[in-house]
């Protein structure tokens, strides 16, 4: 039973009927790696699709200088490794595992096999695919045409809007990022990073920790590179200003 709760916490599934949630644990394993593990590798087979259930993975893959290049995070409750279900070859990308996490690995022709049966199944990851293709597109298009300080403006913002929790000081982005990490996500360096992290904290956009950034002025913030605020920082315009 606590393995088809585990699936449950996927939305994609949470709608199966009990056999169906059976049937899927029957073929399924569970694994746990632990912190800066490799959950798969570049050339690695293909085979199954993986839904995290604690921790944080992340997604990278490696620049032809060899950099990392991080591509995206992935939060419990979500499939990653999706593309298994239409090119069963070879892992282009790596999953490392960010915190000690668990992983559910699921068959890709039981995932395809439930897809031909429950259309919304089939949809859902559509969606997923589609979705995390927009995001990447995105930041594609800003490491292209922007300059260092506005992709590290327009990450913040993403940040906020899928991690960001209102407090007292502002909007407080709960996923501990290194400056290498926001650099390994835009397509910069370190140092570059934390120079311009000093500039924004000075101008009053931002107040950092160690690992945690508090956007002060996240509408501001927004303005400065041309952008619509997080949905987040929209609904807070009609709050008290506590910070001016």
């Amino acid at each position: 039973m606590e393995s088809i709760w585990f699936l449950k916490q996927c939305g994609l599934f949470d709608r199966l009927t009990e056999i169906e949630l059976r049937t899927l644990e029957g073929v399924s394993r569970s694994r746990r790696f632990e912190r800066g593990s490799p959950i798969y590798l570049p050339a690695d087979e293909a085979n199954c699709v993986l839904m995290l259930t604690s921790g944080r993975v992340k997604i990278c893959n490696f620049t032809n200088e060899g950099k990392q290049a991080i591509l995206t995070f992935i939060e419990p409750g979500e499939l990653f490794g999706e593309l298994a279900l239409f090119d069963g070859s070879r892992r282009d990308e790596y999953a490392e595992a960010v915190d000690a996490c668990n992983v559910v690995l699921i068959p890709g022709e039981a995932i395809q096999r439930l897809m031909e049966a429950r259309p919304d199944v089939s949809l859902g990851v559509t969606k997923l695919m589609g979705f995390r293709r927009r995001r990447i597109e995105r930041r594609l298009k800003y490491l292209l045409f922007r300059s260092n300080r506005e992709r590290l403006a327009h990450l913040l913002l993403e940040l906020a809007e899928e991690y960001g929790r209102r407090t007292s000081e502002g909007i407080q982005i709960d996923l501990r990022l290194s400056h290498q990490d926001m650099a390994s996500i835009i397509g910069s360096t370190r140092e570059t990073v934390t120079v311009i992290l000093g500039e924004l904290m000075n101008e009053r956009f931002l107040k950092l920790g160690r690992k945690r950034v508090i956007i002060r002025d996240i509408v501001r913030l927004a303005q400065s590179v041309e952008a619509t605020p997080p949905k987040l920082a929209r609904e807070m315009e009609q709050m008290p200003q506590v910070l001016k």
